[in-house]
């Protein structure tokens, strides 16, 4: 999970000379990182609508009753919804481009600013480090407000919204897919609308196992939405058991999983503007999630 210690193991790793350094992903735009992450292949296949989009949520009142949120869609036709979770720094421009590179890939999709309890998004600077402490103390109290009953609530809303955009297909399933902290929000959202949710996939998800009463493993039972879970190496390392926790829970619930530890890889490897991007890996991640999508969301 993202804690002081990953953020260590990806300061070495940077240091190292493994990946652009922040200075340099500050500079990038969103069409930049798009092209960076993407083969050239895959741009420009199809053109897409983007909007900034404010998601009522569940209270419906006051400034927490409202998400900010980015969507982005074919410009013509009906497609599968997709939800994507941001990692703890939340919805940035890196994240922007990987909901548009899905958009052209034939879905429409909702990224959503997780922390509208507190702060539009981007919450923190470009380039910020999760391991400056007021960064990650900041980061940190948000996201405990990201409870089980929270964010299943946040689910619903969510696939809410995207149920009633003329851009979705209602007839076919809804996939959600995490980074980081959104790894056990995936597993949240397929459990908190499992008749409209086909499709969850996590990748470098932290805290999916764990021996609290709310841990997201328990809700596997409760959903038939098949699953991908992408393992970072280092995460795998400090919890090697977690995986097989998994895999048995989704085998006794019948509930077809992927579960694969990614060799080489450090926690935040998947989003284009992390100190630890891994292309090669988060390419294979991406065209495995394309093939869950395509098979779980008819």
């Amino acid at each position: 999970m993202c804690d002081e210690q990953t953020e260590k193991d990806n300061e070495k790793f940077a240091q190292a000379g493994g990946a652009l350094n922040r200075r340099d992903f500050s500079k990038l735009s969103a069409a930049a990182i798009m092209t960076l992450m993407a083969p050239a292949s895959a741009l420009g296949q199809e053109v897409v609508e983007e909007s900034d989009v404010s998601v009522t949520m569940a209270n419906g009142t006051g400034a927490d009753g409202v998400s900010d949120c980015y969507f982005v869609r074919p410009s013509s036709g009906k497609h599968p919804a997709v939800l994507m979770w941001p990692d703890i720094k939340g919805l940035r421009p890196a994240f922007k481009a990987m909901g548009k590179r899905l958009a052209t890939e034939g879905y429409s999709v909702l990224v959503v600013n997780p922390f509208y309890r507190d702060a539009k998004a981007p919450v923190v600077p470009e380039g910020a480090s999760f391991q400056d402490p007021d960064t990650r103390k900041f980061l940190i109290g948000m996201a405990r407000k990201l409870t089980q009953d929270a964010s299943m609530s946040d689910a619903r809303a969510y696939i809410s919204f995207l149920d009633a955009q003329d851009s979705v297909d209602t007839s076919r399933k809804v996939g959600t897919m995490g980074y980081c902290m959104g790894g056990p929000l995936i597993m949240r959202t397929a459990a908190a609308v499992p008749e409209r949710v086909g499709a969850a996939a996590s990748f470098h998800g932290g805290g999916l196992v764990t021996d609290r009463e709310d841990s997201p493993h328990l809700l596997i039972p409760t959903s038939p939405a098949h699953v991908l879970h992408a393992i970072a190496e280092n995460d795998d390392e400090r919890g090697p058991d977690a995986k097989n926790v998994l895999a048995a829970a989704y085998k006794a619930a019948g509930v077809p999983a992927e579960i694969e530890v990614y060799a080489g890889t450090l926690h935040g490897w998947c989003p284009p503007d992390s100190t630890v991007y891994n292309k090669e890996q988060a390419e294979k991640a991406w065209s495995r999630v394309n093939a869950l999508f395509e098979t779980a969301l008819a």
